[in-house]
């Protein structure tokens, strides 16, 4: 399977032929590790648990009622640069063979899946295609791909090839570099207005990393408010209000720039995080918690205080965006992702992928033990490696995951799974295999998530 494509002289002429004048601006906002339950605002109309009970984020609720909201979110990834890699380049994480951001965990029954740490030279990013439509492009914040940095994939302006540990010495009034971050981004925004051209900026936030970095003021806030507790989630709770202030006040200078009415602006996670109160999992794992995330969409013919139920994915926004642009011959017909626009306007018609199915792929310990998921319909059905036990669940029913539907429907789980392994054979998906010298006496503990048994069985099990 080919994940590169080259630019057709005809058909970037005729793209370069409309005037950029006409085309939107999009400001794309990255949060990082943002539970879908972690705003003030709520994720379904129809489920008050779906918002944080302490945590307050007025201008992104503010956003959200301008805009829409999708209640069924996902990233394309449950960790950060496999996320990343898909928004750059359209495609899912199983079929780039990137699935995973940490180094692998050994002495575990099986060998994770392999993975890579650096975006190729050859693969297409958004960035590089929007230059050939006369776009401005920047990335600020988390890069997290390698490969030389941003600007070394198509972007004008970027804070080079961070990664995490960048975020570390901002410090208050500058928390995690979420204002500085700001700063750079209206600049850029004015250099393009006054250019007269449009303009495309990824904000790669660091927060909700590093949370000790937080606002002293919001971290008393909430200690609070939550009548004490873990210093860690008190601090992610602080640097998302600080985040949220970041957030407000970049929209005001579009405002103020006179670009709100032709911008786009899309507001989303990079993966999932506790949400235990309504979700089953979290980060590092494809349960709900680690891939459902918040998305907000505000910009021309998006209808104010909207909301969309339709299933998508991170990877829509290549080929979504390329629409905007006028570039939608350039893009590949094999993309796992497909154009949402038409949800944006208000249509309800499906989303046009070349597979009905939408697959997740963790062939690694972290979460939980290696695993996959498939969702169709309403249905879904996660496979476990190290056992091969399969859980099934109806989302419409039971969002949560708390009721497996494995044994009562044996023949659905079948059919989900052979649905499963043929989509990771047909992108040559890595895949996790038996350690051979696995001790089962030495096994670590996890991290987090399923627990080794006494006399070293692994239990997948959650509770919940």
């Amino acid at each position: 399977m080919k994940f590169t494509f080259h630019l057709g002289i005809a058909a970037v002429l005729a793209c370069l032929s409309t005037s950029a004048a006409k085309r939107p601006n999009i400001l794309f906002l990255l949060s990082d590790d943002q539970a879908w339950a972690g705003l003030s605002c709520q994720m379904h109309p129809d489920m008050p648990e779906s918002k944080h009970p302490i945590v307050e984020t007025p201008n992104i609720a503010k956003l959200a009622e301008q805009g829409m909201r999708f209640s069924a979110a996902y990233a394309p990834a449950p960790v950060c640069s496999p996320t990343r890699i898909s928004l750059q380049t359209g495609w899912n994480p199983a079929a780039l063979r990137w699935t995973k951001a940490a180094p692998p965990e050994t002495g575990r029954r099986l060998i994770e899946g392999e993975t890579r740490k650096s975006i190729r030279e050859q693969e297409v990013t958004i960035a590089e295609l929007l230059k050939t439509a006369g776009y401005a492009t920047a990335h600020f914040g988390k890069w997290h791909l390698g490969g030389g940095g941003p600007e070394a994939h198509g972007y004008d302006e970027s804070d080079g090839d961070t990664g995490n540990n960048d975020a570390a010495p901002h410090l208050p009034p500058n928390p995690v570099d979420i204002f500085g971050m700001g700063t750079r981004a209206a600049d850029f925004m004015k250099q393009s207005r006054d250019a007269g051209k449009p303009f495309f900026i990824q904000m790669s936030y660091h927060a909700l990393h590093y949370p000790e970095n937080a606002s002293p003021d919001l971290i008393e806030k909430y200690r609070k408010l939550a009548g004490g507790g873990n210093d860690k989630e008190i601090g992610r709770a602080a640097i998302a209000e600080d985040l949220d202030r970041g957030v407000g006040e970049l929209l005001a200078k579009l405002d103020e720039l006179g670009l709100s009415g032709t911008t786009y602006v899309i507001y989303m996670s990079d993966n999932g995080g506790s949400n235990r109160r309504t979700l089953m999992g979290g980060k590092g794992d494809v349960w709900e918690g680690g891939i459902r995330v918040p998305l907000i969409v505000r910009g021309p013919g998006v209808a104010a205080n909207s909301c969309c139920h339709q299933r998508v994915v991170g990877y829509a926004w290549f080929p979504t965006v390329c629409g905007w642009a006028g570039l939608t011959e350039l893009v590949p017909a094999n993309l796992d992702g497909g154009d949402i626009s038409h949800l944006l306007a208000g249509s309800n018609e499906p989303v046009k992928r070349p597979r009905e199915e939408l697959v997740f792929h963790f062939p690694h310990y972290q979460g939980d033990t290696p695993h996959s998921a498939i969702l169709l319909g309403s249905h879904k059905l996660i496979e476990f490696y190290e056992t091969g036990e399969r859980r099934l669940f109806d989302l419409a029913s039971d969002i949560g995951e708390r009721r497996d539907l494995a044994a009562e429907k044996p023949e659905l789980a079948a059919q989900l799974a052979t649905r499963l392994h043929a989509y990771l054979k047909e992108v040559d998906a890595s895949m996790p295999r038996l350690n051979s010298n696995f001790d089962v006496t030495a096994e670590p503990l996890m991290r987090k998530g399923g627990k080794r048994k006494k006399g070293g069985e692994k239990a997948n099990k959650v509770k919940s």
